[in-house]
């Protein structure tokens, strides 16, 4: 097998793309050569002096790189009728980032998209790739008198690609930024939130009305273990670079400047969207915590120079401070072993019973709850002793009704139990308390006050001044760029203003590192935070369903009414099974409790994925290598066709 002719030849002044035909022949003289060998003869064919290591051959027929320069032709299985591409294996792509800018980079198309999105987070100075993934945008409904409109894109195909994957800073920009001008200031756009968008814009922008249409969003992922040009995706094509896993490992301000933007930006526009539900308190707050970034990020300098020795140091000393808080922690544990005991009125919601709350004497102890009927029986055996070492904490509070709760969902074999706490006095102890439990840690840890402090100054932001100083006719606060379309409708601007004016009081001291870290916590703490949906048909149901992946658990969600149905946790997962034939997923959990579905609005892998993923991103951890392990995130997220 020889190659004997080009069928067809083109060249532009930026790539070479040759296409051609394998065709029978007499001689098999050559059939044992290697792919290397080949590579080799087409640069010389081509008789074009240039760098040509960056290219290889396309088998448009099987969708495959030939890249294992070592095999012959007839390993990789080509006959004579095989239709070969030699191309670039970087090109040219436009990829929209949460801030809504576009820039056109150099990315691999012959790589896992995985790598990709690493190559490119590193050319961006993102931290922690593996939680960011591409996504294939959605299509914008365009108006007649926006054609004229050119979207202008940022140009960074001149940046080399590199394999660092800590990139050297100067003035806290990566190096290939400080070339020109014109780089800096795509890397401050990049590294500084954007204003408040325009209220045609957020109008424009398109808005998930159902469960339904979120989850057809999440069938748009690109399959982390196949290469771009295997998923259809051609030179300048557009694409999103979106943070795909709602676990965020290691936010380090003066490290991520970048990501912490980016990240910021991708929160603000789910809570304008609506992507993400919220109280109307909580949507006055998000608007204030806006109003007041966009105002310091005007006059405080968000890029931070950094030094390498200054950085071990500080490594060094925040490895031994956590050493140090380690060795007090078990002592104080040996020495005192803290109480904490209440009324509490407590409540287990269940489905099509209407059950008001119950009031117990509640105590606390190392990870667990008890409670009792009264204060005078706590020194007997209580009702319940409830462990909440593994459950999930989310508060749901509103302090102008002076709603205090504590939602907890706790494990169990058929999946998980949900229980409220409402207290009267002590909420931020309590809430506390709770959270650490669920890590396993009591309430004698190091970080018991600290938490409670955190949760305290989250409470003091949500409450209203009756008598602030506040203008309340601002007029520089254009209140339909800081709330959702759903609030246009329902006030006019002069009821919003007074309102977010009000929430600003609460947020008006914080620097903008804090009032961007303190956007992203509230938004963390809502109870659909986090949630990825897909329709699904469970194994032995007649009916469609949704699913709900979160960061630490599945949900079976009722399509008709909404309601929670069964939620399942990944600690208790035993095994999970794909079977690619009928596309069905297969989980056993403990318990001898087995589920099975069938995926509706997404391809199984991208299920496969997302599961795999946050199983994942629970394994890092500070004492662990910074190095990302890449075999283990394929091995959790890849399918039959992984790499």
């Amino acid at each position: 097998m020889t190659l004997s002719d080009y069928q067809s030849h083109k060249i532009s002044h930026k790539i070479a793309t040759a296409e051609f035909f394998f065709i029978n022949d007499e001689q098999q003289t050559n059939k044992d050569d290697s792919y290397l060998a080949l590579h080799h003869l087409l640069c010389v064919s081509l008789e074009i002096k240039r760098d040509w290591s960056d290219h290889a051959l396309w088998w448009e027929q099987k969708q495959q790189w030939l890249l294992r320069t070592a095999w012959t032709l007839e390993k990789y299985g080509i006959h004579a009728d095989a239709r070969l591409l030699f191309m670039p294996q970087h090109k040219p792509l436009k990829l929209g980032l949460p801030n809504g800018i576009t820039l056109r980079l150099r990315a691999s198309f012959s790589c896992p998209v995985f790598q990709t999105v690493m190559g490119i987070c590193r050319m961006l100075n993102i931290r922690h790739p593996e939680e960011l993934s591409l996504l294939r945008p959605v299509e914008e409904k365009k108006k007649k008198k926006d054609k004229d409109l050119a979207e202008e894109i940022y140009d960074l195909t001149e940046v080399p690609l590199s394999s660092v994957s800590r990139p050297c800073l100067y003035n806290g920009m990566p190096a290939h930024f400080v070339d020109s001008p014109q780089m800096e200031a795509i890397y401050k756009m990049l590294s500084v939130t954007q204003p408040p968008p325009a209220p045609e814009v957020i109008a424009k922008q398109y808005r998930p009305a159902s469960v339904v249409d979120k989850a057809h969003i999440n069938g748009r992922w690109l399959d982390s273990s196949r290469c771009l040009m295997q998923q259809g995706i051609q030179e300048n094509d557009r694409l999103w670079l979106r943070f795909k896993y709602a676990a965020f490992y290691d936010i380090e301000p003066k490290y991520d400047v970048v990501r912490l933007t980016q990240l910021y930006e991708q929160a603000r526009w789910a809570i304008l969207l609506e992507d993400v539900d919220c109280t109307e308190e909580e949507m006055m707050l998000f608007g204030a915590l806006q109003y007041h970034i966009s105002k310091v990020a005007q006059s405080e300098p968000q890029m931070l120079s950094t030094n390498a020795a200054m950085d071990d140091l500080e490594s060094a000393l925040m490895s031994l401070e956590v050493k140090m808080e380690g060795e007090n922690s078990s002592a104080s544990e040996l020495l005192k072993v803290m109480k904490l005991s209440n009324v509490i009125v407590c409540f287990r919601p269940k489905r099509l019973t209407l059950k008001g709350y119950k009031q117990y004497w509640f105590k606390f102890q190392d990870t667990s709850i008890s409670y009792f009927k009264s204060k005078e029986e706590s020194i007997g055996e209580p009702i319940q002793q409830i462990n909440l070492r593994g459950c999930e904490v989310a508060p749901d509070v509103n302090v102008a009704s002076q709603k205090f709760l504590i939602r907890l969902l706790i494990p169990a074999p058929e999946g998980m139990n949900e229980v409220y706490l409402r207290c009267e006095n002590q909420y931020a102890q309590w809430m506390a308390a709770c959270r650490l439990a669920s890590k396993g840690k009591s309430l004698a840890d190091s970080s018991f006050q600290s938490e409670i402090q955190s949760i305290r100054s989250f409470l003091a932001m949500q409450k209203t001044n009756s008598h602030g100083n506040a203008p309340a006719g601002d007029e520089s606060i254009n209140t339909h760029s800081l709330v959702s379309p759903r609030y246009h409708k329902k006030y006019k601007p002069k009821q919003l203003t007074p309102r977010i004016l009000d929430a600003y009081q609460n947020v008006a001291q914080l620097s903008l590192t804090d009032a961007l870290m303190r956007f992203l916590q509230i938004w963390q703490a809502l109870p659909d935070f986090g949630l990825s949906y897909v329709v699904v048909r469970f194994k032995g149901s007649r009916k469609d369903e949704v699913l709900g992946i979160a960061p630490n658990r599945l949900i079976r969600i009722d399509l008709g009414v909404g309601d929670v149905v069964k939620t399942w946790r990944y600690n208790n997962m035993k095994q999970w099974n794909v079977n690619w034939d009928i596309r069905q997923m297969a989980i056993e959990f403990d318990g001898n409790v087995n589920i099975a579905f069938s995926c509706v609005t997404a391809d199984c892998k991208i299920v496969h994925e997302f599961i795999g993923g946050y199983i994942f991103m629970s394994t890092r951890s500070r004492e662990k290598s910074d190095t990302l392990n890449e075999e283990l995130f394929h091995k959790l997220t890849g399918g039959h066709e992984a790499l």
